[in-house]
């Protein structure tokens, strides 16, 4: 069992296969941050990704998602989402959606039955203006590909002041005859995406907009939930908001990552990273590091939160950007 210092059980592991995406978003990938190793750094291979996953469920891991940059470029992604199957974790995924067609049969195989789609507009040409790829028709046709194949999909939604929050209600409106879950996120800081407060579209701003048109009814929350949930009478999906800025839920987080590069974060915002994959591959028992980095665990958001203007100092000093750590 792995315990922090705050008696937090964390059994929830993230693994990013890649920082490499075939979007350029541009809350996430700016043209400064290198996307891919290109030699420079050490990637992990999918022996390596099994090899640490093991050891991570050993430690009383008993679920394991998906990220990237977008996990589906990976050339090895079926072979290492057919790996992880095999493991007693309940297995999900991350995606923009794009490549989901390809993946289906192996996702079905490896008993995926939950996918989230990253998709901030349903306008195909303000997906062009923010993710600066022409693939909004094909993303979207695989949201439905997954719901006619009866896949529990959430819509991941960074919500962006002055930029797609008057999309806010058409989300909304969406989940009245269509099944889908829809997540609006908290625009985040990260290294080049330029954050501020004014560009963020708060937990309270969206449940006040959301209302003025809709009734809306509280679902209970699991302790570890980060996203709270929502749903509008006789609609057939719901909605949800992840309010990491504005009402951080640190205190039942359980949740771990691994980069790329094989580097363990305890938290999003935490600046300091353990390497796995160094000892690893000198044949050291990782399973120590692992504990050690969870003790490490900061109380709130990396310990970021002492300073009041941590946001705007994410954004310029921290060496890894969204699409680098995973989401």
């Amino acid at each position: 069992m792995l315990v922090d210092s705050f008696n937090r059980q964390h059994d929830y592991l993230r693994i990013s296969l890649t920082d490499k995406c075939n979007l350029r978003c541009t809350y996430c990938t700016v043209e400064n941050i290198q996307q891919g190793s290109n030699g420079k750094l050490p990637i992990i291979t999918a022996d390596e990704i099994e090899t640490i996953a093991s050891a991570f469920v050993k430690l009383g891991v008993n679920k394991i998602r998906l990220t990237g940059g977008e996990p589906l470029v990976r050339k090895d992604a079926k072979d290492i989402i057919t790996r992880l199957s095999k493991y007693p974790v309940e297995l999900t995924i991350t995606t923009n959606g794009v490549l989901v067609d390809e993946y289906l049969s192996t996702f079905k195989a490896a008993g995926i039955r939950s996918v989230n789609v990253s998709l901030d507009t349903l306008s195909k040409k303000r997906y062009f203006s923010i993710t600066r790829r022409n693939e909004y028709d094909r993303a979207l046709a695989n949201i439905n590909l997954l719901l006619q194949d009866d896949y529990h999909v959430k819509v991941n939604v960074v919500v962006m002041k002055g930029v797609n929050d008057d999309e806010v209600l058409n989300f909304i409106e969406w989940t009245k005859n269509t099944p889908v879950h829809i997540r609006f996120i908290e625009y985040m800081p990260f290294s080049g995406n330029e954050w501020s407060s004014e560009k963020m579209f708060s937990h309270q701003q969206l449940l006040d907009l959301i209302s003025s048109k809709y009734e809306i009814i509280k679902l209970l929350n699991e302790k570890n939930d980060t996203a709270k949930k929502y749903f509008v009478p006789k609609h057939k999906g719901t909605f949800a908001v992840i309010s990491t800025m504005s009402e951080p839920f640190c205190s039942g987080c359980n949740r771990m990552r691994l980069t790329s590069d094989g580097k363990m974060y305890n938290c999003l915002y935490e600046k300091q990273e353990m390497d796995l994959l160094t000892p690893l591959r000198n044949g050291m028992n990782i399973e120590s590091l692992i504990q050690e980095c969870v003790l490490n665990k900061k109380a709130m958001l990396g310990g970021n939160n002492e300073n009041e203007n941590w946001g705007k100092l994410n954004t310029e000093t921290r060496e890894k950007s969204m699409i680098n750590l995973g989401g």
